[in-house]
């Protein structure tokens, strides 16, 4: 039976005349072969997927929190679709109330929450840029996004209020009011105060707007609806201005999708939002949520309760960064492992017997309904018994986790690739085919992608087998970097966005993610690494003559292999009363803890975080060359060949965990 193919070719390659990279064919979903989906009329900003839905579906419930009854958590408590509305119209007279006006910045730092969701609504009825603040871009990001977007308003949760506060006196220059999700001490007004600024509590806030009223300002398709930062290569976050058409377009093409796969979001449809929604995955299957009247249930915001929160809520779409993922494998595995001879036994056995069925084309569902009853329903019920879509980004999922996961949750599993340039969604794989594991799937049915040869790396879009760096079109894509034109022109080239990641075409039009263009990477938390950088804070080391640092996506710590200076390694073992030559030396556990410990220090003192630590490493007498196709001619490193060259080392450290020993 011949596979089918999941894309369709929408103009052929052009043949370029002269030496430049070649573009390889330009491709898009089959559920778009009759156009992209056009977002519904009446339909043209964010506000209006709100409106349109607290019309139609007034009672429905839309936000929920678990009730917290003696200091115990109890059940979810739900606001609806039209008593959100009524908040979101009482903080939007009362931002205008206080002046702001449309395309004003405002921030959103906090966990998610129902007030979290009420801000950004509020933000979008009147026109203000929504502008997320969070922590995790490194110390100093919260005042540098303030001071960069020049936020004027910002919203808080309770406890990031100290946070904020660190941000004074340069924040101060930008902001005139804040507001607490929660309470205000005295001390906090009287903070803010000193630097003439304003600050309320939630309800203060509520009620400042309440005998105004305001008219909402037109809202176009085009206008700018979010600037999201993102973590650059090297340097500050980059903001990425997101208009209220790249979240509209996606939303279409997420409809067309589903629709095209009978998987359609229904009003029933309930999610755990828990992934932050200052990252443009939360956000987007949040409006999709709320564009389909469906419900938001928010976590606790502790990673350890999360299952329980999950139990409570029962969702029935579970969105996951691979970490989240891993967890739940290992603690499976765990599980089984400790149940004792005949239950792991048969848990093997149904394993393999609904794999195998899988593998012959049935579906996951009929793939072998006696044991998803007898040996799975209790995987299930841990995720709360009515999962029936997860779905996986922001870093590649383990394939063994994402095909052990497709049989025993009796759910899809479905990973994605995109970025917040994209909107998120660019790829995602499709239910019930499992020749898609290990890859992020066909283009959603809004966009066209095509590969970029790049030569350098010997990646050639027009081979065999097409392999290049991934570049995308479509109405999703971002409006720019702000105040950076310079960087929005090296990644946005005649309507195509550059992604900067190496993609290969397989024969069924899915995509596998195989390579990165520059030298940045992803840690399986999600982190950047960029590696280069690293390497020139590490070749201070005068011990060490090069150093060549590797991590990758589905690792949680980096390791490395270094040339120590001859000279400086012997007189480090005769000081240490070590008697041995070079070649022994590199190979002596001794002299790696040494290296090691030494370049821990250099990481400290140029304030490097932990996950830019090196935890592992391989010392090589012989230092890099050409003659074996590891430096080019100018000594830059060739990092693909690199990692060949070195693979068993690298597998080795990483079995290894954090011991330092290759």
């Amino acid at each position: 039976m011949a596979e089918k193919r999941y894309i369709i070719e929408v103009e052929k390659a052009k043949e370029s005349s002269d030496a430049k990279p070649s573009m390889g064919p330009v491709y898009r979903s089959l559920f778009a072969k009759d156009g992209f989906p056009s977002p519904i009329q009446g339909l043209d900003s964010c506000w209006d997927v709100f409106r349109l839905s607290v019309e139609k579906y007034p009672t429905n419930p839309m936000l929920g929190r678990r009730e917290i009854v003696d200091g115990k958590p109890g059940k979810y408590i739900w606001q609806s679709y039209k008593e959100v509305y009524d908040l979101v119209v009482k903080v939007g007279n009362s931002i205008r109330s206080c002046g702001y006006e449309q395309g004003v910045k405002c921030g959103i730092y906090g966990s998610n929450s129902a007030e979290w969701i009420i801000s950004m609504e509020a933000c979008n009825a009147h026109g203000l840029y929504c502008v997320p603040l969070y922590d995790t871009l490194g110390a100093g990001a919260v005042e540098f996004i303030i001071a960069h977007a020049e936020v004027s308003i910002a919203f808080a949760e309770e406890k990031k209020i100290p946070e904020l506060l660190k941000t004074f006196p340069n924040a101060a220059k930008y902001l005139r009011t804040l507001v607490s999700f929660g309470k205000v001490t005295p001390e906090q007004k009287q903070e803010v105060e000193k630097y003439g600024l304003a600050i309320y509590s939630w309800d203060e806030f509520l009620l400042l707007g309440q005998d105004q009223s305001f008219d909402l300002p037109v809202k176009k398709r085009s206008d700018i609806c979010t600037i999201m930062y993102t973590s650059g290569t090297t340097g500050d976050p980059k903001g990425v201005l997101i208009s209220n058409e790249s979240i509209i377009t996606l939303l279409a093409g997420v409809k067309r999708l589903l629709e095209s796969v009978n998987e359609e979001l229904e009003v029933k449809d309930v999610y755990l939002s828990y992934l932050p929604l200052a990252h443009i995955f939360d956000r987007v299957i949040e409006e999709a949520f709320i564009w389909h009247g469906a419900s938001i249930g928010f976590w606790r915001g502790d990673v350890k309760l999360l299952i329980e929160d999950i139990g409570e809520l029962k969702p029935t779409i579970f969105c996951a960064v691979p970490r989240v993922l891993d967890r739940v494998y290992s603690g499976l595995t765990q599980k089984i492992s400790a149940g004792g001879f005949l239950k792991q036994t048969l848990f093997n056995f149904a394993h393999s017997f609904k794999l195998n069925n899988m593998k012959k084309g049935h579906p996951h569902a009929e793939a072998s309904p006696f044991f998803d009853k007898l040996v799975f329903d209790k995987v299930k019920q841990g995720l709360g018994g009515k999962v029936r879509l997860i779905l996986s980004g922001a870093a590649p999922l383990s394939t063994h986790v994402e095909s052990y996961l497709r049989v025993v949750t009796c759910s899809h599993v479905l990973q994605g690739y995109g970025l917040t340039e994209t909107c998120a969604g660019t790829f995602v794989s499709l239910p019930n085919e499992l020749g898609m594991l290990g890859t992020v799937g066909p283009p959603v049915p809004n966009v066209d992608v095509c590969l970029e040869s790049v030569p350098e790396m010997g990646y050639n879009a027009l081979a065999t087998t097409p392999r290049g760096e991934i570049c995308v079109r479509g109405s999703t894509l971002f409006s720019g970097y702000y105040k950076r034109e310079d960087l929005t022109k090296e990644v946005l080239i005649d309507g195509w966005f550059h992604t900067g990641d190496i993609g290969e075409w397989q024969p069924n039009g899915s995509m596998k993610i195989i390579d990165r263009k520059k030298n940045i990477f992803k840690l399986s938390q999600g982190e950047y690494v960029a590696v280069e950088n690293l390497e020139n804070i590490y070749d201070q080391l005068s011990s060490i003559e090069s150093i060549w640092v590797y991590g990758n996506s589905f690792e949680a710590f980096l390791v490395a292999v270094a040339n120590p200076r001859k000279e400086a390694l012997e007189r480090w073992a005769e000081e240490n009363g070590i008697s041995m030559d070079f070649n022994s030396l590199c190979e002596d556990s001794r002299a790696k803890k040494y290296l090691l410990d030494e370049l821990s220090k250099i990481a400290k003192e140029n304030k490097l975080k932990g996950f830019e630590v090196i935890k592992a490493i391989h010392l090589d007498p012989v230092p890099f060359d050409m003659e074996r196709d590891l430096i080019t001619p100018t000594y830059k490193k060739k990092r693909p060949q690199l990692l060949k060259y070195y693979q068993n080392v690298i597998d080795n450290m990483y079995k290894s965990g954090s011991k330092p020993n290759a």
